[in-house]
Formats: structure tokens, C-alpha cells, sequence
């Protein structure tokens, strides 16, 4: 499973709100209840300074209600004017008996809460609310607070710069800077009434039972520190893009429209700053609607030349026999039209005949065909394919679904698959002493810990023009998990990234063995390799002299993957010197990441090799 599968089954199950224990100190003796503000409550910094203790009469204006999870969300009328120090809080009552505009007093006990299982191990950040639950006295109404700009007419929130002065679990840290640091610029904004100018769509719509939602950046994306020329923002190695921020429809089913890509511009955006699901979100209590811009196009690469072998890499997304038709052909029209019919295609994530059916089915020939028959029809090339069957539930993703890499190749423009028998789901392939595989296709070490409960990499040997090319096809362990980048934890721990230089570290073995024995051997490695260019696992395969092609366009441009608005490179392509040596054209393809109505959720890329 990818990582937006994971993503998308996290944005449909509200995760479990869990109260945080206070400290012993705040828990005994008793203490009285304290009169006090807003401000005070949530105090400068990421728990509050009243943990567990006792407030009454804390007023301010009702600014959203949530009568689902009993809750609404007040806003002080006296503020401290004090940046640092957020001026709006959520209340949990035993029944929402008030409404927008009403000016309420408010008792009951200062809770933190966070989203999930309150484990030591759990990365997501609390919430200052008070609960108990509280109760709630009508005062009267009032007018409600203007909105905290979020942007240049505002608040600018820091743009490259998560949280550096603190290390470990920030929540325990004294450090707290609401200008120059993103987690604590958005503390200080928790609960308060927000809006943002001129939202730039930098994800699409993403929909569920769950509602909507979509990351935007403001002011057009003045502020952002790198936007593509289609509009999406590009992660960099040290720039997790804090600037960020999702729209949601929590409150108001209807408030961001369905059809929303990367690059549209939005109408301003308001609502309530909350957090959940490891990451900063706007609850949206106003509709925001899409202002007129160019329609972003799905791009389509050049189709090869006579001398030109192109090499694609395509995640197609738990594609099975049993998947709906409709994204068999738009599949089909992707390869065909939009990739311009490469002649290889390194394939992941088909899926076993049943699909996600737990039948102990492996075989995928069904499936292969369904996307071979599905090309044909909308008249693309004939096409063959090859891969191995694994064993029954042992290489992860989805349950009963037997996701695997294999290879989709044209049989009318001279290429030829070198079969060599013997390959199965635990024989690893050699490298013969003249460079030639053993065992074509082949699995690389499928045994060794490095890949257990994932995609066991697959090698191939190919002619075309009298060329020999070994490629390799990948799909390395998911980010499953991770830390949250705005989490708790900071810098955040990665402990997949553990698991896929492990596996680098195997692939590098095996590209050094044919190496060792064809110095001149024409190598790809190519597939999802759930990492980015500047990542460990992917240093330890350009270390080898191996070119990582994404890694050598500019920077704006590098990403065929979006998650919380952040774009990023996950698949790759990597080409051994002897073949850099010679006339090469790469092309990320962007059909999909960018869009809401995607067939995958992954862009597929292409290189033209010249083989004279």
C-alpha cells in the first residue's frame, strides 16, 4: 500500500481524542478554580500553564460549534495583545446549547488532548481545550472577532523553519518563538478565528465519507519559498514547507469544491485554526470558492524515436481483474497517450486476480492482461509482460492483495525479453561471470530481513538493437510509521527510512557484483522507491556512480507525489554510467498527483535511452 493509501484510510477514521494526565504536581493537592482569560489558558507555549486545574468564568464570543462532537470554539473579547499566546480555545460541553456570536462564560477542567492513543511513542501534537465536560453560561451576544490574517496582510508564518530550537518532544521545551518558529507560529493561533487571502491550491481536493479537504498556501503563494510552474510546492531537504495549511469541511460540509487541482485559486478562506491528523488544518466556516485561472493540463511526454528504447515507471495503485473499468482504460490511455507507449514499463502495485479477496490467490496473469487488453482497446501496441508470483500475504500493502513489480514491454519494436527459468518468490538471482543474469526475471535476495512484509525488487535482462540491459524493478518499504513533520517529536523520527536504506544497501550489493563482472553493463534501476533524492537510501545508490535522474532537474520541478500539499519525489529512475554516457531525455510525466480525479496517485516518468 502507498503512502497515500495509508493517508486517505487515515482521513476517514476520526482518530480517538485521548486526554492527557497532568503532572503530578497540577493533579494534588486540590487546588480553587481560577478566574481567568483565554490567554491564559492557553499561555506561550505547546501545553498549557493549567493543566488539570479548575477555570470558571472564562468569557469570550462563540466563533464555530461542532454539535457532532459536542464542542465549540470561543474566542476572547479582552485580548493580551501578546502574540505568543493564543486568544481562542475549544470547549467540550455535554450538549452545544449555544451558537456563533454568543458571548459566553465558560467553567470546567483545562485538558490537553490528542488525537490517537496517548502512548509515549504517539507524535501528535495535544490541544488545549476545557472540558470536564464544561458548562457553558449565555451572557448575551456580541460581535464576533475580526479573523487573524494568515499572510502578508496579517500574521506571515515561517516558511522553511518547523522547529529548530528545541530537540526531542518539543511539548516539554520552554523554547517558544510564534514568529520565527512553524510549530509555535500555529500554537499561537490554536482555536483563534483565522483567514486567508487569495488560497493557493497547492494539492487537490482530496474526498471521503470524512468530508473534504484541501492544503493551500496564501497570498497566491507570495510567501512560499519555491512554487513549480504549475503551481505545486516542492519539499527540499532542509524546507518542509511550514507555510502550509489544509482547508477542511468539518464544519461546513460544503465549503471547498470537489473539482479543486493543484494551482487554482481560491476565494478567501475562514474558519478556526485546529489540529489533527499530525498536521495544522483551518476549519472551514465560510465557502470558498474556485476564481477563474487557466485549467492545468495533464502533460504528455515525446514518443520515441526509431533509435530511442524508452523506459517508463508507473505505480498503477492496487490495480487488479477486479477493478473497475474505468481505471483499467484511463490506465490504458495514460500508457498510451499521456507516456506516448513507452517500449519498457517498470509496473508496481499490481495486485493478485481477487484483488484485495484474502483467498490465498497470488496469480496476477488475470490482472496483467486486464491492462494489456485495456491498452489494446483504446489502440495502443501490443504488449507482454513478466513477474513472479509471491508468497501469500508476505510482501505487504494491502491484505489478500499481493501487490508486486513487474514488467509491461512492447513486442513490435525489436526489444526482446532474455527468459532465463528458475525465478520464484524465494530463489534469489546471480550474476554470471560474462554480466548476464541467472534468472531472468529474478528476484533480488527475497529472503534477506532487509525485505520482509514488502516488495522484493525484481531484476530483468533485456536486448534492443543488439544491446544488452539489465533493469531492475522496485518498490521499496512504505513511510509507515514515520513522525508527522508537524509533530511533537522534532526532528522527526523516520524508522522506515532505517528499513529502506537496509534495502538500498542490498540493491547496491547487486549492482556492484554486475559491475564487478560487465564494468560497461547498462543498469536501471527504476520504480517507488518511498524516498526522496536527498534521502540515505538513495545516496547509498548514487554513491555507486549511478545518475538519479529527478535529482538532476531543478529543484521546482522535482516531485511525482503529493502528501498534505508537500511535493515530493518517491519514484525514481537511476541509470548506470553507460548509459548516462550516451543521449538520454527524462520526463516526469504529471497526469495525476496534481488532480483531483487521479487514476493513481503516483505521476509515472519516462527516459528515452539512445541505443545506437
Amino acid at each position: 500500500m502507498t503512502p497515500s493509501s495509508c493517508a486517505r484510510e487515515a482521513f476517514t477514521v476520526a482518530a480517538a481524542l485521548v486526554l492527557l494526565s497532568p503532572s503530578p504536581a497540577s493533579a494534588s493537592p486540590p487546588q480553587p478554580p481560577l478566574r481567568v482569560d483565554v490567554h491564559d489558558v492557553q499561555g506561550a507555549g505547546h501545553r498549557s500553564p493549567l493543566l488539570g486545574r479548575t477555570v470558571t468564568d472564562v468569557r469570550g464570543v462563540v466563533i464555530a460549534t461542532d454539535a457532532y462532537r459536542k464542542t465549540f470554539w470561543m474566542q476572547s473579547t479582552t485580548p493580551d495583545h501578546d502574540p505568543a499566546t493564543s486568544e481562542g480555545i475549544q470547549v467540550v460541553v455535554g450538549k452545544v446549547g449555544v451558537k456563533q456570536g454568543d458571548l459566553v462564560s465558560v467553567s470546567g477542567t483545562v485538558q490537553e488532548v490528542r488525537d490517537g492513543e496517548d502512548t509515549a511513542a504517539n507524535a501528535n501534537l495535544s490541544v488545549t481545550r476545557i472540558g470536564g465536560p464544561a458548562s457553558a453560561t449565555l451572557l448575551g451576544r456580541h460581535e464576533l472577532p475580526e479573523p487573524t490574517s494568515i499572510g502578508r496582510a496579517g500574521r506571515v508564518p515561517p516558511d522553511e523553519v518547523v522547529k529548530d530550537d528545541a530537540t526531542g518532544n518539543v511539548e516539554d521545551s520552554p523554547a517558544f518563538d510564534a514568529a520565527g518558529q512553524g510549530l509555535d507560529f500555529y500554537e499561537s493561533l490554536e482555536g483563534m478565528s483565522v483567514r486567508v487571502d487569495v488560497p493557493l491550491a497547492v494539492s487537490p481536493t482530496l474526498s471521503s465519507r470524512s468530508g473534504r479537504r484541501v492544503t493551500v498556501v496564501a497570498e497566491d503563494g507570495a510567501d512560499a519559498t519555491i512554487l513549480s510552474s504549475r503551481g505545486a510546492l516542492p519539499v527540499r531537504e532542509h524546507d518542509a514547507n511550514p507555510e502550509r495549511l489544509t482547508l477542511t469541511t468539518r464544519l461546513l460540509r460544503e465549503a471547498i469544491p470537489a473539482d479543486l487541482d493543484v494551482g487554482d485559486r481560491l476565494s478567501p478562506a475562514c474558519g478556526v485554526l485546529d489540529y489533527r491528523y499530525g498536521a495544522y488544518e483551518i476549519l472551514a466556516t465560510c465557502r470558498v470558492a474556485q476564481l477563474p485561472a487557466p485549467h492545468l493540463n495533464r502533460e504528455t511526454t515525446s514518443p520515441a524515436q526509431a533509435d530511442e528504447l524508452a523506459i517508463a515507471t508507473f505505480n498503477v495503485e492496487n490495480l487488479s481483474a477486479v477493478s473497475p473499468q474505468d481505471k483499467v482504460t484511463e490506465l490504458a490511455r495514460t500508457i498510451t497517450t499521456n507516456l506516448a507507449s513507452p517500449g519498457l514499463i517498470v509496473v508496481e502495485e499490481i495486485q493478485d486476480n481477487d484483488g484485495p479477496t484474502d483467498s490465498g490467490v497470488t496469480a496476477a496473469d488475470q490482472t496483467w492482461h486486464t491492462l494489456i487488453d485495456g491498452i489494446a482497446a483504446v489502440g495502443g501496441p501490443a504488449y507482454d509482460y513478466r513477474q513472479i508470483d509471491p508468497v501469500d500475504n508476505a510482501d505487504g500493502g494491502q491484505r489478500g492483495g499481493n501487490i508486486r513489480v513487474g514488467f509491461l514491454f512492447r513486442t513490435d519494436i525489436g526489444l526482446t525479453f532474455t527468459d532465463r527459468p528458475g525465478g520464484d518468490a524465494t530463489t534469489p538471482v546471480r550474476i554470471a561471470p560474462d554480466g548476464a543474469l541467472t534468472l531472468s526475471p529474478g528476484r533480488i535476495e527475497p529472503t534477506d530481513s532487509a525485505f520482509t512484509d514488502t516488495r522484493k525488487s525484481l531484476a530483468g535482462e533485456f536486448v534492443f538493437r543488439g544491446t544488452r540491459l539489465v533493469v531492475v524493478a522496485n518498490h521499496l518499504s512504505a513511510k509507515r510509521g514515520d513522525d508527522p513533520i508537524l509533530g511533537r517529536f522534532q526532528p522527526p523520527r523516520t524508522p522506515s527510512t532505517e528499513r529502506r536504506a537496509r534495502q538500498t544497501t542490498v540493491l547496491a550489493d547487486f549492482a556492484r557484483q554486475l559491475f564487478d563482472r560487465d564494468r560497461d553493463a547498462r543498469l536501471v534501476l527504476a520504480g517507488d522507491f518511498n524516498d526522496t533524492e536527498y534521502s540515505a537510501p538513495l545516496r547509498t545508490l548514487r554513491d555507486l556512480g549511478l545518475t538519479d535522474l529527478p535529482a538532476t532537474l531543478p529543484e521546482a520541478e522535482r516531485y511525482t507525489y503529493l502528501y498534505q500539499g508537500n511535493a515530493q519525489i518517491l519514484d525514481h529512475v537511476l541509470l548506470s554510467p553507460a548509459l548516462t554516457a550516451g543521449r538520454h531525455d527524462y520526463d516526469i510525466v504529471h497526469v495525476n498527483a496534481e488532480f483531483h480525479d487521479q487514476v493513481s496517485d503516483h505521476d509515472p516518468q519516462v527516459v528515452r535511452l539512445h541505443v545506437p
